[in-house]
């Protein structure tokens, strides 16, 4: 017996709550469109539990499935802003903080390569 991923039975809450607010977007998205579960599901070449459990925010759902139904429903160009180093606004501040503490390094020539 194999055991569960303690993250796919209990994910972080902000995770879980992120995962079930994109399965309902994505929940909207198709029923604007007039489309069933059936319809998307074949549309990206899957079963319908699969899309069923994504609309739920199901956390064993693949990352592959959200981008596939994303595509399907013409919204595809929203993945490319999730994780956007451009609005990262913490990692350019550390970025920035290390860049300056390398600038005011050593003041020696170093032989450690």
């Amino acid at each position: 017996m194999v055991a569960q991923n303690a993250l796919l039975k209990a994910p972080p809450y902000q995770v879980e709550q992120a995962l079930k607010t994109l399965g309902a977007h994505i929940r909207t998205a198709r029923l604007r469109r007039n489309l069933t579960i059936e319809e998307l599901a074949e549309k990206i070449g899957v079963g319908r539990h699969v899309v069923s459990a994504a609309e739920r925010g199901k956390p064993s759902t693949g990352i592959a499935v959200y981008a596939a139904m994303l595509w399907t429903l013409g919204l595809i160009d929203q993945l490319a802003e999730v994780a956007d180093p451009d609005r990262d606004d913490e990692g350019k501040t550390l970025a920035r903080s290390r860049e300056r503490a390398k600038a005011g390094g050593s003041k020696g020539l170093s032989d450690d390569f």
